[in-house]
């Protein structure tokens, strides 16, 4: 059983650039109930399947395998809901924490969210001078209801 235990933040745009190369992301979702989602990612040139539980928190129960590439394109282009998530994902080390930085595309163009994963819900870290508000517990920036609702619909 794998726990996922993980902080949100928007990120000021005109506070972080990119240190190193980004890889392109596709996703969508075979289920997104209430009680779980399930997944498909393309991160690269490698497929993912992820199955996720209810969120308490910023944790949750999270189980990934990796799956061919080539039947991971076709359940995303067959399978999965619409809109797909897409995304280039950055990571950035700072004081100790490596940052999941993800730029969203598409239907979510111009939101950019940095997510840092603990190992429990109570270690510290320090928050990147790019970090802005934090959105760990606001439903609206988990991927799965970004595919329901994209950042587009959003009014300001």
């Amino acid at each position: 059983m794998a726990n996922e235990i993980e902080h949100k933040y928007l990120v000021h745009k005109d506070a972080w650039r990119p240190s190193r190369a980004g890889v392109l992301y596709r996703q969508g979702y075979l289920s997104s109930a209430k009680e779980g989602v399930v997944r498909v990612r393309i991160a690269g040139d490698e497929g993912f399947l992820t199955v996720k539980g209810i969120t308490t928190g910023i944790t949750r129960l999270e189980f990934e395998y990796p799956v061919p590439l080539a039947d991971a394109a076709i359940m995303l282009d067959q399978l999965c809901m619409r809109p797909l998530i897409e995304k280039t994902r950055y990571h950035e080390d700072y004081q100790g924490h490596c940052w999941e930085i993800d730029e969203f595309h598409g239907d979510n163009a111009g939101l950019v969210i940095a997510e840092v994963e603990l190992d429990s819900a109570d270690e510290r870290f320090a928050l990147p001078p790019w970090a802005a508000a934090n959105v760990s517990e606001d439903p609206r920036y988990f991927n799965s209801n970004l595919a329901v609702n994209p950042y587009k619909n959003w009014k300001s």
